[in-house]
Formats: C-alpha cells, structure tokens, sequence
C-alpha cells in the first residue's frame, strides 16, 4: 500500500509547496495591502521587508519559479523573524506566537533539500 502511495510523492511535494506559498503570501498581503485581515503594526523598515519578501517569495514559490534558493532565503527570514519577533517574550512558539514562524522557517527548510515536487516551471 505504500508503495503505492509512494509513487505520488512528487504531486504531494507540490501540493505542500502551493498551499505553503498561499499562506505565507497572504502573511505578505496582510502587511502590504491589509489584506485579509489588517497587519497587527505598522508596515516599515523590517516589516516592510518582511512583506515583501512574502509577496515576491511566496510567489516565486507558488509557480516554481527557482524554488530551492528562494526557499533557503525564506527559511533564513523565518528563522530571523522568529527569534527577533518571537523568541524575546517566551522560549515556547505556543506563548510567544510564533509557531507559525517556525513551520514555515522548517518547511522551507525541507523545499531547499526536496526542491518544488510536481507542477514546478523550474526543476531548481
């Protein structure tokens, strides 16, 4: 049975890469646009980055698009926004809000070193 299952792997990878690429743009847009949900500050200096880096990333990730480099870069940003954002009120990601930072830092992460699975415009 799992064999089986093994043969879709790739379609998986792709499917994780997609609907991690939506959720952090929509992080993105919420900073940039406040859009869905207004961002929790105001939006400058390393906020803006942030946004930025969501937007653009997120969407290089989305199609594909150099996925590996553009993945480390993300997984690096979330690491940084955590312990810069995160980490100083609480060592726990649950108390300090920042679970979400660290699941994107880790499937990030695991992108650099699977690369984009299925439906990628680039294989890199």
């Amino acid at each position: 049975m799992f064999d089986r299952l093994s043969s879709y792997a790739p379609q998986a990878l792709g499917v994780l890469r997609i609907v991690t690429a939506l959720l952090f743009i929509a992080h993105g847009t919420q900073k940039l646009f406040g859009f869905p949900v207004p961002a929790m500050g105001p939006t400058e200096g390393l906020m803006l980055v942030a946004g930025l880096l969501e937007v653009f990333g997120g969407l290089a990730v989305l199609v594909g698009f150099f996925s590996r480099p553009v993945a480390f870069v993300l997984s690096g940003m979330m690491a940084v926004a955590y312990f810069l954002a995160h980490f100083p009120s609480s060592v726990f990601p649950q108390a300090n809000g920042g679970d979400a930072a660290v699941l994107f830092c880790f499937v990030f992460l695991y992108l650099v070193f699977a690369g984009p699975g299925a439906w990628a415009v680039n294989k890199k």
